[in-house]
């Protein structure tokens, strides 16, 4: 298997989020079974079947959350600089067509959230910009026909 690169923020969001899922949500849905199978019947018995269904979505999670972890290579991007963009690179960048900027984190897969200001390594934007300076022009192949974008800023936090 191949390591997933991650951030140190990130490997402690998803060790939070394993911790929180093994110890009170398995506690919480092993009790809601329990409540349930106290009702009788399970045949007919929607809440029984709710809860086990909450407990195979939860398991499954707990599962991807140990492999993600075991794999994880973590990069503590503080100790990164540099005048190329590359993972843990905090980018602000403008569409050269619309003059909109935006500013991106570049992390791991499991940690994107672009709604917070992260993107994966592995989309088309980050792909597009590894490698380039401030100052730099990158395009990225969209939907409506190629982008192009300037890089503005750069900077390891």
């Amino acid at each position: 298997m191949e390591k997933i690169p991650m951030t140190v923020g990130g490997q402690k969001a998803l060790a939070a989020e394993y911790e929180h899922r093994t110890a009170t949500e398995r506690r919480r849905i092993v009790e809601a079974i329990s409540e349930a199978r106290a009702h009788g019947d399970l045949s007919e018995n929607a809440e029984y079947h709710a809860a086990k269904e909450q407990q195979s979505l939860n398991e499954g999670r707990i599962k991807e959350l140990e492999t993600i972890l075991a794999l994880a290579d973590v990069i503590d991007v503080s100790k990164l600089s540099g005048s190329t963009v590359k993972f843990g690179a905090t980018v602000t960048y403008v569409d050269e067509d619309t003059g909109e900027e935006k500013t991106y984190q570049i992390v791991g897969d499991p940690e994107a959230d672009a709604s917070a200001g992260r993107i994966s390594i592995s989309s088309p934007i980050a792909r597009g910009m590894i490698g380039k300076s401030v100052g730099d022009s990158f395009e990225v192949a969209a939907p409506g026909g190629a982008r192009s974008y300037e890089i503005l800023n750069l900077k390891y936090v």
